[in-house]
């Protein structure tokens, strides 16, 4: 696969995070296979996320394709950069053509990118997750293979302040590949996959440097970590709300 406009676009990005002098730590980084097909599956803290997923296979020089929103295909900006990087449109309301696509470049030996939470998790802890990856990896026969990052929440997150101040360090951890068969039940791998992603974030956040300013920075730490961020169940209802939201929208 020809890629002419991946490359650019990386680069134009670390020219971005140098000058925002951001501090990249990667932890696990000989996890992402240098050859065949592989699902990176990550948790999601912020918008920036697909970046920092991608700079994680940079060691293993892989470039990641990625499942994204097939709204982000129509913008007039990011659709021709999304395609000619050859990510994968997901039409929530007709999924099998993305699973397909994913599917043939996995066997064609690309590194796919997943999120399997779908959505930003407002709480910042790991959400209930789909299990697509799963699936993916399974019928692919390559390697699930968790990740998280960690610290981009505090640039750009859903309902949040969006800041770009000098400095943030951004965790990235890779855990040990898992190796889900056609026979196993992707329930079952859905949760190992949710508890392994647990256990890096956990492990994540305990080694993260940074520390909120005070009391009203505490906004990008989880609850159980004794920040104000919402719990998981809060949540969920904000989550439920929003989108009752957008469903009035559409139907108006």
């Amino acid at each position: 696969m020809t890629d002419l406009v991946y490359p650019p676009i990386i680069g134009s990005a670390r020219a971005a995070f140098l000058m925002l002098g951001l501090k990249f730590t990667v932890v696990g980084a000989q996890n992402v296979p240098t050859t065949g097909g592989a699902v990176l599956a990550s948790n999601h803290v912020s918008y920036l996320d697909f970046i920092f997923v991608g700079l994680g296979a940079d060691d293993s020089k892989r470039l990641v394709r990625f499942m994204a929103k097939d709204s982000v295909f129509k913008n007039k900006v990011s659709g021709p950069l999304m395609r000619g990087m050859h990510h994968i449109p997901v039409d929530r309301s007709a999924g099998a053509d993305a699973y397909d696509n994913a599917l043939d470049a996995l066997r064609d030996g690309e590194v796919i990118g997943v999120f399997p939470e779908a959505t930003i998790s407002r709480a910042f802890l790991i959400k209930d997750l789909k299990n697509g990856a799963a699936r993916l990896a399974a019928e692919a026969e390559v390697p699930l293979i968790p990740m998280v990052v960690w610290g981009g929440q505090r640039m750009m997150s859903k309902g949040t302040p969006r800041s770009l101040k000098w400095g943030n360090h951004i965790y990235i951890t890779i855990g040990e590949p898992m190796y889900p068969g056609v026979d196993d039940d992707p329930n079952t791998v859905t949760v190992e996959l949710r508890s392994r992603l647990e256990e890096l974030l956990a492990d994540t956040i305990e080694r993260y440097p940074d520390e909120p300013k005070d009391d009203n920075d505490r906004w990008w730490l989880p609850a159980s970590y004794g920040g104000t961020a919402p719990t998981l169940a809060a949540a969920k209802k904000e989550d439920e709300a929003a989108a009752a939201k957008r469903r009035e929208r559409r139907s108006a």
